[in-house]
């Protein structure tokens, strides 16, 4: 029997929900921690899942099935040389959903999800340096940068 083998459609066509997985795949390799509503965080907690698990053996298949379903290299070399590297020693269970509340809006339920052992600079990644981060910067000697 073949019952309940069906995925959740979201209230999208195919098209829209592949494209909404595909960015917010993306998004959670990116910035490693994501808020969404706690039914797409569902969705997207398995895919990114088998993602990691594809991308911890290195083979020049896999890269082609992680870059067909991504679309994107950096992300894909992000899963190749640190996500799997993070993960190699731990089974299963990259991600994890945490229960956020309700939207203000609509009062829709919002959940984070995220990677297990993150890295808590990632968020930081797109975020433009204010004058008082630049400045401290400049003063200090490239030891200190490092350190």
């Amino acid at each position: 029997m073949r019952h309940r083998l069906g995925h959740k459609k979201l209230n999208r066509t195919s098209e829209h929900r592949k494209a909404l997985i595909k960015n917010m795949l993306n998004s959670l390799v990116k910035y490693e921690q994501i808020t969404t509503t706690l039914p797409k965080a569902k969705v997207l907690k398995p895919e990114a899942d088998k993602l990691i698990t594809i991308g911890k053996k290195d083979t020049l298949a896999n890269v082609k099935r992680l870059v067909s379903k991504l679309q994107n290299i950096q992300t894909v070399n992000k899963i190749r040389k640190t996500l799997s590297k993070r993960y190699e020693t731990r089974k299963g269970g990259y991600t994890r959903i945490i229960k956020a509340g309700f939207r203000y809006g609509d009062n829709a339920p919002m959940a984070i999800i995220e990677f297990v052992d993150r890295d808590l600079e990632a968020k930081r990644v797109d975020r433009k340096k204010t004058k008082s981060e630049d400045k401290k910067n400049q003063n200090q000697t490239p030891e200190q940068k490092t350190a």
